[in-house]
């Protein structure tokens, strides 16, 4: 059989790469700060576990909401590079804030100027990764990019723990430091990634009107569907700081969590993803519930902080096992044309989920326990299992 018969299967492109960089230097950043942030919020602004999930909810949830726009538009423009360099450079911009924040009200205009910049970069990001890759290696390069991600995700932590140690628990010394590879990120999405040449979408009155939102395919809400019971299932990752840090880890160290579930992480986010490119997509989604629930379970039940980490890095493991999945699904169920606006719609219900489950899992902790807080994540999954086994057919690569 000669090679002809066997071509080698593309490579990764280079600004797939430079993308996943943009993403690592902007996570060491975010997780400076967000590694810490649970801490410094509940021992000194003293603020308790349900205006924490709150903040947490309203702030990751207008992230997600704002990519419905983002998305939309970049399909709109036909251009998908500049509103990621303006989002990026918006959360650059937050940084410095939260150095400066003295109560709820500034943590929390903190993390909205922070997550509206995600918002505005999210989804024209990752149709820009779409655009880039060829369909075979699609679901490889999500896992690269959200692998790179997660580095910077671990490193971030790792960074926030030596200088709590280094600066005797200087909570704003740390934060102030988080605004070098935010910048960093920036400059390397600008010099670092060349659009593939598009052509804007056909005019019209506005980016998002009900003619787009018909053309998108039944698979393509379920998968939204199924993104939105993940979502509610999996709150925000600050219950998972406080939850080691109240299981008995220092306060300087707490950010251990990030790191051991960002290492997990990062080491199956692109394996995983690959095979996914082969794999069942419904079976990938499946396991990956069943490894939240026993996540869920090992944090509701953990009595010391060292079987909380074992939680996390179950946590970590899911995430790689889904978050590209989900991403390689939304591109294959979306028409080309409008991958913008799929993934922006995307994110929004993801976004609505997220504010529910965060709110929730705040006030279960505050009233009821952390315990109760992660057996609803569990409950959650079981739901998400079902509506999986209601739908079939989510096979690898179709349309």
């Amino acid at each position: 059989m000669s090679a002809a018969d066997n071509p080698p299967s593309p490579r990764i492109p280079r600004g797939v790469w430079a993308l996943g960089f943009v993403s690592l230097f902007m996570d060491v950043s975010s997780e400076l700060i967000h590694g810490l942030l649970p801490v410094f919020m509940v021992s000194t602004l003293g603020l308790g576990a349900f205006t924490l999930g709150l903040i947490e909810g309203m702030a990751e949830g207008m992230a997600l909401a704002v990519k419905v726009f983002s998305g939309a538009l970049s399909d709109y423009l036909g251009r998908r590079k500049p509103l990621a360099v303006a989002g990026y450079g918006l959360s650059a911009f937050s940084k410095p804030l939260f150095a400066i924040a003295t109560g709820a009200g500034s943590v929390f205009l903190a993390r909205f100027i922070d997550r509206i910049g995600k918002g505005l970069r999210g989804a024209p990001r990752d149709a820009l990764v779409a655009d880039l890759a060829p369909a075979s290696v699609r679901g490889a390069a999500f896992g690269l990019r959200q692998s790179l991600d997660t580095v910077g995700a671990m490193l971030g932590p790792l960074l926030a723990m030596a200088l709590m140690l280094a600066w005797d628990n200087n909570f704003r010394a740390v934060f102030w430091v988080a605004s070098v590879p935010a910048f960093i990120s920036v400059g390397i999405l600008m010099a670092g990634v060349r659009e593939p040449q598009r052509q804007a979408a056909p005019a019209k009155s506005n980016p998002i009107h009900w003619g787009l939102i018909d053309r998108l395919p039944r698979r393509f809400w379920m998968v939204a569907i199924i993104g939105a019971i993940f979502t509610m299932a999996r709150f925000s990752e600050a219950f998972l700081v406080l939850r080691v840090q109240q299981a008995g880890l220092p306060m300087a160290a707490a950010p251990l969590a990030l790191v051991v579930m960002n290492l997990v992480y990062a080491l199956s986010a692109y394996p995983l993803g690959s095979l996914s490119d082969r794999a069942s997509h419904g079976l990938m989604l499946a396991l990956g519930f069943g490894v939240l629930i026993i996540a869920d379970v090992t944090l509701a039940l953990a009595s010391s902080f060292h079987v909380a980490l074992i939680g996390v890095g179950i946590w970590g493991l899911h995430m790689g096992m889904t978050q590209g999945l989900l991403s390689a699904m939304v591109a294959h169920s979306a028409p080309e044309d409008l991958r913008g606006t799929a993934f922006g719609i995307f994110y929004l219900v993801s976004g609505v989920a997220t504010l529910a489950s965060s709110a929730l899992a705040g006030l279960l902790w505050q009233v009821a326990g952390p315990e109760w807080a992660f057996l609803a994540g569990s409950m959650f999954c079981l739901l998400g299992l079902a509506a999986l086994v209601a739908q079939r057919g989510l096979k690898a690569g179709a349309s």
